[in-house]
């Protein structure tokens, strides 16, 4: 099933419509969708490693754009959509005593949150509820979204051949170790929390 699904994206990434759905992924990851652009992005450049800053750059702007829709939905919706959605994720009740220093420290959250594995879509509606600077908001994040980006796509084009082949050979290894690094994530914010 696991190679299957990965033949599946590795075609994916190669349509000529890739970019189009990459930047979709992208935008609806950033405000309310759980899978990770990264998913599209790492296919995308090992299918075509001519592409790679293309495709990072699409996957930052529309991640950025992504996030001020999340932001919007902090700042405009909190309480019919933002609120639902926390409660979805699970974040409302730390979220009231998260909001009193976020202002503090915003950009240094917006950053971390957009460079790890950490929901961004947290983050970009926080941000709206909190009515962090735009500007600060906007910065933060494309220097995030972009360094993670941009060195994902320069690690598969660098080292595209042995990455795939790595890839192919432990799909069920990589599999499970991302995903519990995604619940090791969220235990950890529990924890903290």
């Amino acid at each position: 099933m696991l190679q299957a699904t990965y033949d599946r994206l590795m075609r994916a990434a190669a349509h000529r419509r890739a970019n189009y759905w990459l930047a979709l992924i992208s935008f609806i990851e950033s405000s309310v969708f759980p899978i990770p652009p990264d998913t599209m992005l790492i296919p995308m450049v090992l299918a075509d490693r001519n592409n790679a800053w293309k495709a990072a750059g699409i996957c930052t702007i529309a991640s950025v754009l992504g996030g001020l829709a999340g932001y919007a939905i902090g700042a405009l919706l909190y309480d019919t959509v933002g609120l639902p959605l926390l409660e979805f994720y699970g974040y409302a009740e730390k979220f009231a005593s998260f909001t009193a220093q976020y202002n503090e420290w915003g950009a240094w959250i917006v950053f971390g949150a957009g460079i790890t594995p950490f929901p961004y879509k947290v983050i970009t509606i926080a941000s709206g509820v909190t009515h962090l600077d735009l500007l600060i908001f906007v910065v933060a994040s494309v220097l995030a979204r972009g360094l993670r980006f941009y060195l994902v796509a320069a690690i598969c084009w660098r080292f595209g051949p042995a990455v795939q082949n790595t890839i192919e050979k432990n799909l069920g290894l990589w599999t499970t170790a991302g995903f519990l690094l995604l619940v090791g994530g969220f235990a950890l914010l529990k924890y903290l929390g």
